[in-house]
């Protein structure tokens, strides 16, 4: 699905966009005036984590459930732990920050990578670390993703990474294609319509 034709939450119709249209994530790096999609910023990320914004928006998350996108081999552990009917929480940390529910939907199906399965990576992430070792350029995201909610959030900030742990599983909605959201995303965003 053309990301032009994704129903698009207002707090995310404000943000800077890229040449081709494009939202630009909170926490987004930008070098020469271009958004670097597969780098997190340092400063961006830990003033979310702090002041519990959203990762896309960069608004107000209220207290209680945030979502996050997830790729393929998180997605699988959390199908395998439910089908199993075992609690899950990945005790794993994660540089990617939470996000509302509707922003996490519209990331799902907007950005290239996390869309499709067959997708690949633009940029390799920074190196030297090992939670960002898999996120190098060509890289196929495969298999399906999900856009998952959980009852709250963890952080650490250390010298050079923000950490995330995410706990209390409360929604599971994997997917092959995000374009699967569309629904969940169009009745998302009429809940949220002032009346």
């Amino acid at each position: 699905m053309r990301f032009d034709l994704v129903p698009m939450p207002d707090t995310v119709r404000a943000r800077p966009r890229d040449p081709r249209g494009y939202p630009v994530p909170a926490i987004t790096p930008w070098e020469e005036e271009q958004p670097q999609f597969a780098l997190t910023d340092y400063g961006r990320s830990a003033d979310c984590a702090r002041g519990r914004l959203c990762s896309v928006c960069n608004q107000l998350m209220p207290k209680g459930l945030v979502w996050r996108v997830v790729g393929a081999t998180e997605s699988a552990a959390i199908a395998e732990a439910l089908a199993a009917g075992r609690p899950y929480r990945n005790m794993t940390p994660t540089l990617e920050g939470p996000g509302h529910r509707a922003c996490m939907l519209y990331a799902s199906m907007v950005c290239p990578y996390l869309a499709r399965p067959n997708a690949r990576r633009g940029l390799s992430a920074d190196g030297g670390s090992e939670l960002t070792a898999h996120v190098v350029r060509g890289a196929a995201r495969g298999g399906s993703g999900a856009v998952v909610g959980f009852a709250d959030y963890e952080f650490g900030i250390t010298p050079d990474q923000v950490l995330f742990r995410f706990v209390d599983l409360v929604e599971f909605l994997p997917h092959e294609a995000a374009d699967e959201h569309l629904t969940e995303l169009r009745a998302e965003l009429a809940r949220h319509q002032p009346r």
